[in-house]
């Protein structure tokens, strides 16, 4: 019987999630984006491999999504030159250079900190390398997000993005902040602060093409 009803409430959660995503989706075409969903990482990863040429060089972001999903592994070994920041072995000149490169490549993979129910695109970077790039720079971006990320409002995006994001991120790369030592987000003054510049995309800019790929799993930060 316990088995049972575990299966009814993930149905449940299932549902109410691609209720929630689906919505989204909408929400997102309304605001001139591309937008599609899917049941399973298996299956976005598989449009991903479908809509990137193997001819075309792809840039990520800082994305812990990205990496959860398991596609760079899968566009490098098909030939795909991927260019990402967080490779070994790279000097503070060849990782500025690495961050030029993604934002000039023929696709650019990312994820978002938060999008409302609305269709708003949150995002809070440290150095702006992947905020600039999904704005303006390479031709196509492609932005995969979980349910997580979901929010209903741009203050509650916001807030997500500070008190969770941004925290996880500054314990991940061992930021001198207090967030990485406490876990609360205290809008804090310091030296090495991660959080330092916001946007917020309201419709897609006219000269990039943006496509938002919603799975029903959670992912990222």
């Amino acid at each position: 019987m316990k088995t049972s009803k575990a299966r009814g409430f993930n149905t449940a959660r299932d549902w109410y999630h691609e209720c929630v995503l689906l919505h989204v989706l909408k929400s997102l075409e309304k605001r001139n984006f591309a937008a599609s969903y899917f049941q399973t990482i298996d299956a976005m990863n598989k449009n991903l491999l479908k809509i990137i040429p193997r001819s075309a060089t792809v840039g990520v972001g800082g994305s812990v999504t990205i990496r959860e999903l398991g596609i760079l592994e899968k566009l490098e070994k098909r030939g795909n030159t991927v260019f990402h920041h967080w490779k070994k072995g790279l000097t503070e000149t060849t990782d500025r250079e690495m961050r030029i490169q993604e934002g000039q490549a023929d696709y650019y993979l990312t994820s978002a900190n938060a999008i409302t129910l609305d269709g708003d695109i949150i995002n809070i970077d440290g150095i702006g390398n992947r905020v600039a790039a999904m704005i303006y720079g390479p031709q196509n971006v492609i932005i995969t997000v979980g349910y997580n990320k979901i929010v209903s409002s741009i203050d509650d995006g916001m807030r997500r993005s500070k008190d969770i994001a941004a925290v996880m991120n500054a314990k991940r790369i061992d930021a001198k902040t207090p967030c990485a030592t406490t876990g609360i987000c205290v809008d804090c003054n310091a030296k090495h602060r991660i959080c330092r510049v916001t946007t917020i995309i309201q419709y897609r800019p006219w000269q990039t093409n943006i496509s938002v790929m919603l799975v029903n799993k959670e992912l990222g930060f």
